[in-house]
């Protein structure tokens, strides 16, 4: 091959590996395709259009909410604006106390569609609304000091056999007992000396050996030790001795046996603790947080409003906080399940444990 050739072949190659500026910006301009006119106007129209909707939207609520707020206080305590799961308000404001099953269900399924993440996100938006008009829950704190609880034991060899002369000497061994003579009894200590605290909003995990006295501590903690126990030292809640006030309606102690009315099913069982335990100081905390928003003009979340209005009503047959128990506790497939017994068929063996 000639000199000349081999050039031509060079310039041949070296035209095809360079790419031409001019080419290049042509095929370019070619690619880039601008949305036609009519596209455009639509998207903008669209885009208007949804604003305008929102604008709309949060006027219709400010004007209910506004008729919400001129309601006296007492009806403004129990009056809300839910939300429905498409995101529909109701055409007119709900009374939170005549709320069906659907709508309270339909309203716990909207709060905590996911237990172990929406239950979480719904405490922490009612301590926000909370802090955000300055009220705190109430907070206990328990504190023990040098408790000691003893128990009088009578020693005994053994139960006899049943013949007569021995039933008559443990008749005569009753009535000399019964005199103050022959008293043959001996003192246990169950608890000595012990002291510690109770945080509030902290969870206490108590450890300890079989037969250590751990039911004592929490039923002497509870107030809910037997009268023929000897107690000793001081149990307060907040510096107030256990003795001023009563403690079962601040603490209740929760045992390790299932005690439940078999003939009840899961929702009546829940519903019939909930009319006798009430509402604590949810009320007067609800009464307190609406008249703030009211005076700083906010608006608080729909949802979170019914929800929280909904558990503050006391007295009602079927409650709110019914729905929210079971939603988070995994009983709501079997809300309408008898609890049962040995003797009659019922819900299963951990259902019934989350129950108690």
């Amino acid at each position: 091959m000639s000199k000349v050739e081999m050039g031509e072949e060079e310039q041949e190659q070296d035209g095809i590996a360079v790419d031409d500026p001019e080419k290049k910006a042509s095929s370019a301009s070619g690619r880039l395709q601008l949305p036609p006119s009519s596209s455009l106007r639509e998207a903008l129209s669209s885009t208007s259009s949804l604003s305008l909707r929102e604008q709309h939207h949060d006027e219709e609520l400010e004007l209910k909410w506004a008729a919400i707020e001129r309601l006296p206080t007492w009806d403004r305590l129990h009056t809300s604006l839910p939300l429905n799961a498409d995101g529909a308000r109701p055409p007119e404001p709900v009374d939170v106390r005549r709320l069906g099953a659907a709508d309270r269900r339909e309203l716990v399924h909207t709060l905590i569609a996911d237990i172990h993440k929406d239950n979480l996100r719904l405490l922490r938006h009612q301590r926000r609304r909370m802090d955000r008009v300055g009220v705190r829950q109430p907070t206990v704190e328990v504190r023990w000091r040098n408790l000691r609880v003893d128990a009088e034991c009578q020693v005994v060899d053994g139960k006899p056999l049943p013949t007569l002369l021995n039933s008559a000497i443990s008749t005569l061994s009753l009535l000399t007992t019964m005199l103050g003579f022959n008293r043959n009894q001996e003192r246990i200590h169950i608890l000595k000396d012990v002291t510690g605290i109770l945080k509030p909003s902290r969870m206490t995990l108590l450890l300890g050996p079989p037969g250590c006295g751990k039911t004592t501590l929490l039923l002497a903690l509870a107030g809910k030790l037997n009268k023929s126990l000897k107690v000793t030292g001081e149990i307060d809640y907040n510096g107030v001795k256990l003795q001023d006030f009563v403690p079962e309606k601040t603490s209740a102690y929760i045992g390790q046996y299932d005690l439940h009315v078999p003939e009840m099913t899961v929702r009546e069982t829940l519903d019939f603790s909930a009319r006798f335990q009430g509402v604590g100081s949810r009320a007067e905390i609800m009464k307190e947080v609406i008249r703030r928003e009211k005076e700083a003009g906010i608006i608080p979340d729909p949802n979170i409003d019914t929800y929280m209005k909904a558990i503050s009503v006391d007295g009602l047959e079927r409650s709110m906080q019914t729905d929210y128990i079971m939603k988070i506790m995994g009983l709501d497939i079997c809300a309408d399940v008898l609890v049962g017994d040995a003797m009659r068929r019922g819900i299963s063996g951990g259902e019934k444990k989350r129950l108690t």
